[in-house]
């Protein structure tokens, strides 16, 4: 028994060496920033027009505590839309995927509380990014190579 979890543990190391770590990155930057930009595109008209239905909804049903509905649509919307864009180019990544974990727990402590098997895939992912960065395929890695030489 113990040499066949060898042999697995062997297939699956290789099998690791095979996957870049950058490819990672990427995968969990574009996942992630789609979530998000998906979202943001329902709460506009145009450009980034923030809608009635928007305002109602975060007076009605995403009422989160101390923050006006209407500033909380705004931030939400825009932050939905801003952040994902620096997610897919790899910039501020780590403070892009920390501002969306923030957004990510305050939608499943006060909105959706019950979407907790979803939310946890999200933050899954930015807490790989929050704690690895985005990965050589990206803006930061161009900046940080830059800066050291």
């Amino acid at each position: 028994m113990k040499t066949l979890i060898l042999k697995f543990e062997s297939l699956f190391d290789w099998l690791g060496q095979l996957i870049p770590a950058s490819l990672l990155g990427v995968v969990a930057r574009l996942a992630i920033a789609y979530t998000f930009f998906a979202s943001g595109r329902t709460k506009v008209t145009g450009l980034i027009d923030v809608t009635d239905t928007t305002l109602f909804l975060f007076k009605e049903e995403y009422a989160v505590p101390v923050i006006p509905p209407n500033i909380a649509a705004y931030m939400a919307t825009y932050a939905e839309h801003f952040f994902p864009i620096l997610l897919v180019l790899g910039l501020f990544t780590r403070f892009a995927a920390l501002s969306l974990l923030i957004m990510t727990l305050v939608i499943q402590l006060f909105v959706y509380p019950d979407a907790w098997n979803v939310h946890v895939w999200w933050a899954i992912a930015l807490l790989y990014l929050i704690k690895y960065g985005a990965g050589k395929a990206s803006l930061d890695h161009i900046i940080k190579e830059s800066v050291d030489r």
